[in-house]
Protein backbone atom coordinates (compact mmCIF):
# COMPACT_ATOMS: atom_id res chain seq x y z
CA UNK A 1 0.00 0.00 0.00
CA UNK A 2 1.42 3.42 -0.98
CA UNK A 3 0.74 6.73 0.99
CA UNK A 4 1.70 8.31 -2.16
CA UNK A 5 2.14 12.49 -1.59
CA UNK A 6 2.55 13.91 1.93
CA UNK A 7 4.96 13.66 4.80
CA UNK A 8 7.21 11.19 3.56
CA UNK A 9 6.42 10.44 0.09
CA UNK A 10 5.45 7.20 -0.85
CA UNK A 11 5.89 4.60 1.48
CA UNK A 12 5.22 0.96 1.08
CA UNK A 13 4.16 0.02 4.74
CA UNK A 14 1.73 0.00 6.75
CA UNK A 15 3.78 0.40 9.94
CA UNK A 16 5.40 3.77 8.07
CA UNK A 17 1.97 4.62 7.29
CA UNK A 18 0.62 4.19 11.11
CA UNK A 19 3.89 5.57 12.43
CA UNK A 20 3.49 8.73 10.52
CA UNK A 21 0.25 9.42 11.34
CA UNK A 22 1.14 9.09 14.96
CA UNK A 23 4.07 11.44 14.78
CA UNK A 24 1.96 14.10 13.27
CA UNK A 25 -1.07 13.56 16.24
CA UNK A 26 2.31 13.56 18.77
CA UNK A 27 3.60 17.01 16.68
CA UNK A 28 -0.18 18.59 17.17
CA UNK A 29 -0.45 18.19 20.89
CA UNK A 30 3.55 19.08 21.64
CA UNK A 31 3.52 22.02 19.27
CA UNK A 32 0.08 23.47 21.01
CA UNK A 33 2.19 23.08 24.36
CA UNK A 34 4.69 25.10 22.95
CA UNK A 35 7.18 22.13 22.24
CA UNK A 36 9.57 22.81 20.03
CA UNK A 37 9.21 19.67 17.00
CA UNK A 38 10.87 18.83 14.18
CA UNK A 39 10.08 16.11 10.97
CA UNK A 40 13.02 14.64 8.75
CA UNK A 41 12.81 11.40 6.85
CA UNK A 42 14.08 9.17 9.68
CA UNK A 43 12.25 10.48 12.81
CA UNK A 44 9.75 13.11 14.71
CA UNK A 45 11.16 14.91 17.69
CA UNK A 46 10.35 17.76 20.57
CA UNK A 47 13.80 19.57 21.17
CA UNK A 48 12.27 19.98 24.89
CA UNK A 49 10.41 17.40 27.59
CA UNK A 50 6.62 16.95 25.87
CA UNK A 51 3.71 16.49 27.68
CA UNK A 52 3.14 13.44 29.93
CA UNK A 53 1.68 10.09 27.95
CA UNK A 54 3.61 11.50 24.74
CA UNK A 55 7.20 10.47 23.54
CA UNK A 56 10.34 12.81 22.75
CA UNK A 57 10.80 10.84 19.88
CA UNK A 58 9.17 8.72 16.57
CA UNK A 59 10.81 7.02 14.41
CA UNK A 60 9.99 7.03 11.04
CA UNK A 61 12.62 4.32 10.29
CA UNK A 62 13.53 0.94 11.58
CA UNK A 63 17.30 1.61 12.77
CA UNK A 64 17.72 5.49 12.26
CA UNK A 65 21.32 6.90 13.80
CA UNK A 66 20.87 6.73 17.64
CA UNK A 67 23.44 8.94 18.28
CA UNK A 68 21.82 11.51 16.35
CA UNK A 69 18.20 11.04 17.85
CA UNK A 70 19.44 11.47 21.05
CA UNK A 71 20.89 14.49 20.07
CA UNK A 72 17.71 15.79 18.85
CA UNK A 73 15.74 15.63 22.26
CA UNK A 74 15.57 16.19 26.00
CA UNK A 75 17.54 12.99 27.61
CA UNK A 76 17.29 13.80 31.12
CA UNK A 77 15.09 11.22 33.19
CA UNK A 78 11.61 10.46 32.21
CA UNK A 79 12.56 10.65 28.15
CA UNK A 80 10.83 8.40 26.01
CA UNK A 81 11.19 7.19 22.74
CA UNK A 82 8.76 5.48 20.35
CA UNK A 83 10.49 2.67 18.34
CA UNK A 84 8.09 2.10 15.49
CA UNK A 85 9.52 -0.76 14.43
CA UNK A 86 10.44 -2.59 17.60
CA UNK A 87 13.81 -2.57 16.24
CA UNK A 88 16.26 -0.22 18.15
CA UNK A 89 17.83 -1.73 21.28
CA UNK A 90 18.74 1.32 23.45
CA UNK A 91 19.59 -0.34 26.67
CA UNK A 92 23.12 0.43 26.48
CA UNK A 93 22.06 4.05 26.46
CA UNK A 94 20.08 3.96 29.82
CA UNK A 95 16.68 2.83 28.62
CA UNK A 96 14.49 0.62 29.19
CA UNK A 97 11.19 -1.03 27.57
CA UNK A 98 8.14 0.60 28.96
CA UNK A 99 5.78 -1.55 26.85
CA UNK A 100 5.25 -3.22 23.74
CA UNK A 101 2.55 -2.80 21.34
CA UNK A 102 1.39 -3.41 17.59
CA UNK A 103 0.23 -1.12 14.76
CA UNK A 104 -2.77 -1.89 13.63
CA UNK A 105 -4.79 -0.91 10.44
CA UNK A 106 -9.07 -1.22 10.25
CA UNK A 107 -9.25 -1.44 5.60
CA UNK A 108 -11.68 0.49 4.08
CA UNK A 109 -13.56 -2.43 3.09
CA UNK A 110 -14.22 -3.78 6.78
CA UNK A 111 -17.89 -2.65 6.78
CA UNK A 112 -19.03 -1.00 10.18
CA UNK A 113 -19.86 -2.29 12.91
CA UNK A 114 -23.63 -2.11 13.93
CA UNK A 115 -25.07 0.57 16.42
CA UNK A 116 -24.38 -0.17 20.36
CA UNK A 117 -24.23 1.48 22.97
CA UNK A 118 -24.55 5.31 24.01
CA UNK A 119 -23.97 7.50 20.76
CA UNK A 120 -21.17 8.79 19.49
CA UNK A 121 -20.56 12.83 18.89
CA UNK A 122 -18.10 15.45 17.96
CA UNK A 123 -16.57 17.40 20.48
CA UNK A 124 -17.59 20.74 19.75
CA UNK A 125 -15.96 23.66 22.74
CA UNK A 126 -13.71 24.05 25.59
CA UNK A 127 -16.15 23.43 28.12
CA UNK A 128 -17.13 19.65 25.91
CA UNK A 129 -13.22 18.99 25.94
CA UNK A 130 -12.46 19.82 29.34
CA UNK A 131 -15.20 16.93 30.47
CA UNK A 132 -13.75 15.25 27.83
CA UNK A 133 -10.25 15.29 29.33
CA UNK A 134 -11.31 14.70 32.92
CA UNK A 135 -13.48 11.10 31.53
CA UNK A 136 -9.66 10.40 29.84
CA UNK A 137 -7.49 11.07 32.63
CA UNK A 138 -9.69 10.01 35.44
CA UNK A 139 -9.22 11.59 39.21
CA UNK A 140 -5.36 11.24 39.39
CA UNK A 141 -4.27 12.03 35.71
CA UNK A 142 -2.01 14.78 34.40
CA UNK A 143 -4.45 17.97 33.57
CA UNK A 144 -4.26 20.54 30.56
CA UNK A 145 -2.50 18.25 27.99
CA UNK A 146 -5.42 18.96 25.67
CA UNK A 147 -5.77 22.59 25.15
CA UNK A 148 -9.03 24.15 23.61
CA UNK A 149 -6.91 25.20 20.72
CA UNK A 150 -7.00 21.78 19.26
CA UNK A 151 -10.25 21.99 18.34
CA UNK A 152 -9.28 24.57 15.79
CA UNK A 153 -6.96 22.16 14.30
CA UNK A 154 -8.17 20.85 10.62
CA UNK A 155 -6.47 17.62 10.95
CA UNK A 156 -7.73 16.63 14.44
CA UNK A 157 -11.43 15.89 15.60
CA UNK A 158 -12.21 14.65 18.91
CA UNK A 159 -15.03 12.48 19.43
CA UNK A 160 -16.74 11.28 22.53
CA UNK A 161 -20.30 9.43 23.96
CA UNK A 162 -22.36 10.81 27.28
CA UNK A 163 -24.39 8.84 29.29
CA UNK A 164 -26.85 10.67 31.31
CA UNK A 165 -24.85 13.57 30.63
CA UNK A 166 -21.47 12.45 31.53
CA UNK A 167 -18.77 11.31 29.30
CA UNK A 168 -18.48 7.95 29.26
CA UNK A 169 -16.27 6.92 26.37
CA UNK A 170 -13.98 8.92 23.85
CA UNK A 171 -11.37 9.02 20.77
CA UNK A 172 -9.17 11.61 19.48
CA UNK A 173 -9.18 10.84 15.70
CA UNK A 174 -6.35 12.53 13.20
CA UNK A 175 -5.34 12.64 9.81
CA UNK A 176 -7.06 12.90 6.29
CA UNK A 177 -9.91 11.61 4.00
CA UNK A 178 -7.45 8.53 3.34
CA UNK A 179 -5.64 7.89 6.31
CA UNK A 180 -7.26 8.45 10.24
CA UNK A 181 -5.37 7.82 13.18
CA UNK A 182 -7.52 6.46 16.48
CA UNK A 183 -5.81 7.03 20.00
CA UNK A 184 -6.76 8.41 23.17
CA UNK A 185 -9.47 5.73 23.01
CA UNK A 186 -11.21 5.20 26.54
CA UNK A 187 -14.43 3.71 27.69
CA UNK A 188 -15.30 3.91 31.62
CA UNK A 189 -17.09 1.02 33.40
CA UNK A 190 -20.55 2.72 32.93
CA UNK A 191 -19.83 1.85 28.92
CA UNK A 192 -18.90 -1.37 27.78
CA UNK A 193 -15.42 -1.42 25.45
CA UNK A 194 -16.83 -3.53 22.74
CA UNK A 195 -19.93 -0.51 22.21
CA UNK A 196 -17.78 2.11 22.64
CA UNK A 197 -15.66 0.61 19.68
CA UNK A 198 -18.71 0.16 17.64
CA UNK A 199 -20.15 3.54 18.22
CA UNK A 200 -16.93 5.12 17.83
CA UNK A 201 -16.33 3.32 14.11
CA UNK A 202 -19.46 3.83 13.23
CA UNK A 203 -19.14 7.92 13.81
CA UNK A 204 -15.38 7.44 12.35
CA UNK A 205 -17.27 5.78 8.98
CA UNK A 206 -19.92 8.77 8.22
CA UNK A 207 -17.18 10.96 8.89
CA UNK A 208 -14.36 9.96 6.49
CA UNK A 209 -16.31 7.39 4.38
CA UNK A 210 -13.24 6.39 2.55
CA UNK A 211 -10.45 6.51 5.27
CA UNK A 212 -8.36 3.39 6.42
CA UNK A 213 -7.87 3.86 10.06
CA UNK A 214 -5.10 3.34 11.54
CA UNK A 215 -3.47 3.52 15.22
CA UNK A 216 -1.83 1.14 18.03
CA UNK A 217 -3.03 -1.00 20.94
CA UNK A 218 -1.72 -4.35 23.24
CA UNK A 219 -3.58 -6.62 25.50
CA UNK A 220 -7.36 -6.51 25.68
CA UNK A 221 -7.72 -3.71 24.01
CA UNK A 222 -5.61 -4.86 20.97
CA UNK A 223 -7.66 -8.19 21.33
CA UNK A 224 -10.94 -6.06 21.01
CA UNK A 225 -9.23 -4.13 18.07
CA UNK A 226 -9.45 -7.05 16.27
CA UNK A 227 -12.64 -7.92 17.02
CA UNK A 228 -13.72 -4.97 15.09
CA UNK A 229 -12.07 -5.46 12.11
CA UNK A 230 -8.13 -4.37 13.02
CA UNK A 231 -5.61 -6.37 11.48
CA UNK A 232 -2.10 -5.87 13.21
CA UNK A 233 0.69 -4.19 10.60
CA UNK A 234 3.87 -4.69 12.68
CA UNK A 235 5.31 -3.74 16.43
CA UNK A 236 6.32 -0.97 17.73
CA UNK A 237 7.53 -0.35 21.51
CA UNK A 238 8.30 2.84 23.81
CA UNK A 239 11.77 2.66 25.30
CA UNK A 240 12.20 5.33 28.81
CA UNK A 241 14.94 6.49 30.38
CA UNK A 242 14.96 6.88 34.50
CA UNK A 243 18.02 8.28 35.44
Amino acid sequence: MALGPGRLGAVDSWSTVAAVNNAEWCDCVCRAQGVETRFDENAWTGRTRTPPFYPDAVTLVPTPAIARLLSRIDTSAGCSIKDSFAALDLRDHGFRVLFDAHWIVRPTAVPPPPEAGPRWETVQDGDELASWEQAWRGDHGPTGIFGAELLNVASVTIVGARRGGRVVAGAVLSGTSSVVGISNFFADADADAAAGWSGCLRLVTSLFPAATVVGYESGEALVAARRHGFVTAGPLRVWILES
